[in-house]
């Protein structure tokens, strides 16, 4: 056996193994969730007796009874999937925009300060939400938004922090020689920015699209503090109502609706998975 034949089966050993500790790595990251989605068939009485994915029986029971979420409301989860979908598309869409054009100026635009600014905007990062929280419910009490969606959606349209910094780096790898050429074609800055730097930066956009819907999506505290009325409810709100701590609670309501609750971050994950490893990458090799 010679050198190369002993490397190509050293190879392959090391290739076996690590798919193998991925494989198990990958069940044990999932098991939870399928768990979850087996144990919504289930009788509630009959799901914390066994930790087996294989079920002994499916009933739609759960879903039903969950979907119609109480008898003492005319609200379904047909109102709190709307009201999940209404929120987190339309931040979705002012966050990207924002950041976007915040990010275009601190890339492209020369102004006094820009380091400074930028810096600020930056340690943003850093600041946890339970800092920002007491104020900001003040100032939106004070503006009568409680109990509308506005404290949810408003704030979005102000660009995002994260983004902003995602999206500087992607307008930093496009070469201002194209900047050049626009302005002698007569382009003032927004234009430049619209036609010709903004379709440039696709990976990102995307990428900063489909994290911002995540991060809506799964919201419950904002939502807590915001939305007290049954109709205004949220998905991850309207899940909480099922468990009562003081007497019981319908798991497999929960799971039921857990399980549907998650599947619109499944479908957007699986349509757009290639935009996020290559927004996150591109924007590693360029920063």
């Amino acid at each position: 056996m010679d050198l190369s034949q002993r490397q190509r089966i050293k190879n392959n050993v090391n290739s076996g193994i690590y798919h193998i500790f991925m494989i198990a790595f990958g069940i044990v990251m999932l098991y939870p969730i399928l768990w979850m989605i087996v144990s919504s068939f289930k009788p509630t009485e009959q799901i914390f007796d066994s930790i087996s994915l294989i079920p002994t029986g499916f009933s739609l029971d759960n879903y039903i009874r969950g979907w119609n979420f109480s008898e003492s409301t005319q609200f379904s989860f047909t109102n709190f999937f709307a009201n999940s979908i209404y929120i987190s598309s339309i931040t979705t869409i002012g966050a990207v925009l924002s950041s976007s054009l915040v990010a275009y100026g601190f890339a492209r635009i020369r102004f006094r300060g820009r380091a400074f600014w930028f810096s600020c905007m930056f340690l943003t990062l850093m600041l946890p939400y339970q800092v920002v929280m007491v104020p900001q419910y003040i100032m939106f009490f004070n503006f009568g938004w409680i109990n509308t969606f506005y404290p949810l959606i408003v704030p979005q349209f102000c660009g995002q922090a994260f983004f902003i910094f995602l999206m500087v780096q992607f307008f930093r790898g496009v070469p201002m020689e194209l900047d050049e050429s626009a302005v002698i074609d007569g382009c003032n800055k927004f234009n430049i920015f619209i036609r010709i730097l903004f379709p440039l930066i696709k990976p990102a956009l995307i990428t900063s699209a489909i994290f911002s819907f995540y991060w809506r999506w799964d919201d419950f505290l904002a939502h807590l503090l915001y939305l007290n009325r049954t109709q205004l409810y949220t998905v991850s709100l309207a899940l909480r109502n099922f468990a009562d701590p003081t007497s019981h609670t319908d798991w497999g309501a929960i799971f039921a609706m857990g399980s549907l609750s998650i599947v619109p971050s499944l479908v957007i994950f699986f349509l757009f998975q290639k935009y996020i490893v290559e927004g996150i990458s591109t924007t590693g090799m360029k920063g």
